[in-house]
Parts: structure tokens; C-alpha cells; sequence
């Protein structure tokens, strides 16, 4: 099985052909292509490159499936004896990449 650990955002990812990301959002269209190039390590059937941070020339060439939000979350701010309480909700916004190949050369 082919696999590779991409970075993104500040946070790594695992990718596989034909499996789904979820990332922070990019603005790009639906079903647009898109390459992630900051590629940390690559595996393919026992053989591993591991880059020294990233490895040259290597790319995750993916497809943007749909624009998704996370879950929510409540951010409760309380300061007991001095009546202040705030409840606020966020929910993050994520672009799903669908991964269509690891290219490496």
C-alpha cells in the first residue's frame, strides 16, 4: 500500500490514493485538482523515503470534493464572582480533497 504524510496547515496528514482529506478551507471551486507538495515522508511496499523536512520533488496531486464544517465548538468564559459568563460556538471550515496520486521523481 502506497501512502504518504503531508503537511498542511501546520498539521500532517495521512494520504492514500483514493481515500479522503479533510483540510483547512482553500478557496477553490468544486472538483477543481490541486497539489500539495509539502511532502514529509513516502511509502510504497516496504520502500521509505523520508525527506530532510520535505522530500524534492515529491507532490499529492488531489481533487476538491466539498467544503464542510467540523464540529462545534463551545468556548465558555466565566469569571466567578463578578457576574461574567460568555457562550460563544465555532465550527471550522474544511475543504475534502479526494487523493488521486503521490507523485514522486
Amino acid at each position: 500500500m502506497k501512502y504518504a504524510i503531508v503537511e498542511d496547515g501546520g498539521k500532517q496528514f495521512k494520504a492514500v490514493v483514493g481515500e479522503t482529506i479533510d483540510v483547512d478551507c482553500y478557496p477553490c471551486e468544486i472538483g477543481e485538482g490541486i497539489d500539495l507538495d509539502r511532502v514529509l515522508l513516502v511509502s510504497d511496499d516496504g520502500k521509505t523515503s523520508v525527506g530532510t523536512p520535505f522530500i524534492a520533488g515529491a507532490k499529492i496531486q488531489a481533487t476538491v470534493m466539498d467544503h464542510v464544517k467540523g464540529p462545534k465548538l463551545i468556548v465558555f468564559k466565566y469569571k466567578p464572582k463578578e457576574r461574567i459568563r460568555t457562550k460563544r460556538g465555532h465550527r471550522q471550515l474544511y475543504t475534502r480533497l479526494r487523493v488521486d496520486a503521490i507523485v514522486t521523481e
